[in-house]
């Protein structure tokens, strides 16, 4: 199956990258004054587990080996990144990145680079139980696991696998492995599983994780999101306060997707990400590498462009820094989700990584 068959988006060459004149600052500046620090890597678009909100039960065409970048470019993608470009932050994601042989290994490598990024990992969970504290040992900082339900039926209807088991053996073993904060990332759903918002966040608080509740967002394979299906931030913020006493957090959130609240006072706390129903684009400080080595400005850009084409080609890494530049450079205001004329990008979550 080709890539116009998949649906891929066609990858910009470097040459009609945005011409708009640009200040000569190192950093990953736009139009609109933010400045991206925040980078999150897709390691691999593979997954094991099928949920619904995000691929069919069959699964999706993965990516060819040889099309996946190797440690070698990116590891080379993120020096340049924080010596460059300014990242402080890197984030691996997937597909699920537990997925990617030598994991450790290329956190250790990730780890070494001047100045030190803080690192993180958004992960499903399965196999962690085995492998938190070699990733903690080999320099990872903290860790997401996503986790939309603690019912097992509920469970294996929504990620069409049988595994909440593994999924909190992984939790327990990260947050013993001292991968701190423990995020758990949590979708609710109509009718499958709304009614678990307190549950989960009364879970949660009893184990010392810190729980964010996600909207679901127009990114699944099948292009199925419906608005009226989604369970908004309102919502969500009553389910709780039916069972909770909720009081918005004094920290500042700065480019912090979530939102935060106080739970009964506090210390333990819970957030909404309310990507669809309050956009906080103004503020988003964040820059995104796909497996294939394609940089998105926007998680829901349907515009991308080919930086391992780039490498592979012989640039140097201040013609890739240039690029990434230009990349950021043009982002747009916002994704536009709440406009009429907005598009579903045609890669799913999983293909992007979140």
């Amino acid at each position: 199956m080709s890539a116009v068959n998949l649906g891929l988006p066609s990858v910009k060459p470097a040459h009609e990258l945005p011409s708009t004149p640009r200040p000569d600052n190192p950093a990953l500046i736009d139009t609109f004054g933010r400045v991206a620090t925040d980078l999150r890597v897709s390691l691999t678009d593979r997954c094991n587990l099928r949920c619904t909100y995000c691929m069919p039960a069959e699964g999706l065409p993965w990516l060819p080996g040889e099309d996946v970048l190797t440690n070698a470019e990116l590891l080379r993608l993120m020096r340049i990144a924080v010596e460059r470009l300014g990242i402080t932050d890197i984030r691996l994601t997937g597909g699920e990145p537990l997925l990617r042989p030598g994991l450790e290994d290329l956190v250790g490598e990730i780890a070494g680079l001047r100045p030190r990024p803080r690192l993180s990992m958004t992960t499903n969970g399965i196999g962690l139980a085995k492998r938190a504290t070699a990733l903690r040992e080999a320099g990872l900082d903290r860790i997401n696991v996503s986790l939309d339900t603690i019912d097992p039926e509920t469970f294996v209807r929504i990620a069409r696998r049988d595994r909440l088991s593994h999924v909190l053996a992984g939790l327990a073993a990260a947050r013993d492995a001292g991968l701190e904060p423990v995020k758990v990332n949590a979708v609710l759903m109509r009718g499958i599983n709304e009614h678990e918002a307190a549950s989960l966040l009364r879970f949660c608080l009893d184990h010392g994780y810190h729980l964010r509740f996600i909207e679901q967002m127009p990114l699944d394979a099948q292009h199925g999101w419906n608005r009226a299906d989604m369970v908004t931030a309102e919502e969500i913020l009553s389910l709780l306060r039916a069972e909770f006493t909720l009081t918005p957090s004094r920290q500042a959130r700065r480019g912090a997707p979530a939102e935060r609240w106080l739970v009964d006072g506090g210390p333990g706390d819970v957030g909404v990400i309310a990507s669809v129903t309050r956009p906080f684009c103004s503020a988003c400080e964040r820059t995104r590498l796909t497996a294939d080595g394609a940089v998105r400005s926007c998680l829901f850009s349907n515009d991308e462009t080919d930086l391992r084409g780039l490498l592979r080609g012989g640039a140097d890494d201040e013609e890739v820094a240039r690029t990434w530049r230009m990349i950021m450079w043009g982002k747009l205001a916002g994704h536009e989700i709440n406009d009429a004329g907005f598009a579903q990008p045609i890669r799913p979550m999983s293909a992007i990584g979140g």
